[in-house]
Formats: C-alpha cells, sequence, structure tokens
C-alpha cells in the first residue's frame, strides 16, 4: 500500500508569510503615523496663517477682523450694509460667541467671531466669500473660531474645536505644557456646553482638567 504524502506548509513559508504579515502591519501604522503627523502640522499652520492674516489686516486697516467698524463701508461686496461692522472695542467677541457651531444672521456690532473670517476674505487674505458667516473647519473636522479672552487667557486665541483626546495630549506635549487649564494653549470638552464667560450654567469653569482619549476638546491657542 502507497503511502500519502502528506502536505502544508514548511518552517520557511511559515515565516515567509509572518515576515510579509509584518511587513503589512508596520505599513498601516506607518502610515496611520503620517496622516497624524499631517494633521497635527496642519493644526499648527493653520494657527500660524490665521494669526498671520489677522496682523496683516490690522496693520492695512487698523482695526482687528471682525471688530472692525468700518467694513461696511471700506469694502464695496457689503455695500455699506452696517449689519456686516463689528463694534470697533478693540476685542474680538467677549465671552458671548464661543459656540462653534453658531450660524446666527449677522446683525451690527455682533456675531464678531462670525465677521473676524468674512472681514479676511474681503480683504482677500483669506480664500472664500465676504459675507459668508461660516468658520473654517480643521484637520479634525471641526471649526476654527477665534476669540478674546477664551477660558480666561489673557487676549485673543483661536479655537479648534472636536479635537480628539490623544490628539489633544500630543499638541499640548508638542507646543506647551501638557496642562489642558494652564499655559498659551487651553482646553475644554466639546461636549460640555457653555454660556457666556466660558462657564456652565451653574457658574463653574468650564475648562478640561484632565485629558480622557475618549473625549474630543475644543482647543484655545493664545495668539
Amino acid at each position: 500500500m502507497q503511502l500519502k504524502k502528506q502536505t502544508g506548509f514548511t518552517l520557511v513559508e511559515i515565516a515567509i508569510v509572518l515576515v510579509i504579515v509584518g511587513l503589512l502591519i508596520g505599513g498601516v501604522l506607518k502610515g496611520q503615523e503620517m496622516i497624524t503627523n499631517a494633521k497635527l502640522k496642519r493644526i499648527e499652520s493653520d494657527n500660524a496663517g490665521i494669526a498671520a492674516a489677522m496682523f496683516s489686516y490690522q496693520d492695512r486697516y487698523l482695526q482687528l477682523p471682525g471688530d472692525d467698524n468700518a467694513a461696511a463701508d471700506r469694502f464695496s461686496t457689503y455695500s455699506a450694509d452696517v449689519k456686516n461692522n463689528g463694534n470697533g472695542d478693540g476685542a474680538i467677541g467677549l465671552g458671548d460667541d464661543w459656540d462653534l457651531a453658531s450660524t446666527t444672521v449677522w446683525a451690527e456690532n455682533t456675531q464678531e467671531t462670525l465677521k473676524f473670517f468674512g472681514h479676511l476674505r474681503a480683504a482677500g487674505l483669506v480664500p472664500g466669500g465676504a459675507s459668508d458667516s461660516t468658520r473654517p473647519t480643521n484637520a479634525y473636522g471641526g471649526q476654527i473660531g477665534i476669540q478674546d479672552g477664551a477660558l480666561e487667557i489673557s487676549g485673543h486665541v483661536t479655537i479648534f474645536g472636536k479635537i480628539e483626546g490623544p490628539i489633544a495630549k500630543i499638541i499640548e506635549g508638542r507646543l506647551d505644557d501638557g496642562l489642558p487649564d494652564d499655559g498659551r494653549i487651553q482646553s475644554k470638552a466639546s461636549s460640555n456646553t457653555v454660556t457666556a464667560g466660558y462657564m456652565k450654567n451653574d457658574g463653574t469653569n468650564v475648562g478640561a482638567t484632565a485629558y480622557d482619549d475618549g473625549e474630543r476638546y475644543d482647543m484655545a491657542f493664545r495668539l
């Protein structure tokens, strides 16, 4: 009786397969790392670009975009409609415009954080329509805002919404002190709604005290 020869993988073949699987996994992980780094660099470059555009506008017109109380006369695209003006007090919003989902119709002296990007667009410093009420989005899909005194940070800050917890930790580690409630970068949980003055309805501060990987954060960068 003739015995059947057993078939199967040799140790060499198994080793080759394991090497290939390892290379594939390594390639996927490396690709994810590259995507993450690209998004991080985009946040940094967006922040720098907004600051440069704001200061260019201020140098050119001696007013802050969004707060400019002469924008209706300055830009023909507004047809002298005063609803496009800010109040000219030297601050872009003051505690009442944090809501990054807000698309309230413009009125005179209000919604300066929305008019900020409109004025920059009217001046040709960023692309888009001068009457566009939408804020740009960041690399993680949240909106980008600007605010004076956000989270009690002195001066104007840019706000990047809905940043994933692990990414927020990396940004803090790279650019600041790693603490969400201290330094030039401070954060609040995106799920933590606020009223005027960046406080909860019960009057307590909304700033985060630690980053949670399962949470998203609105991160405020001091300019």
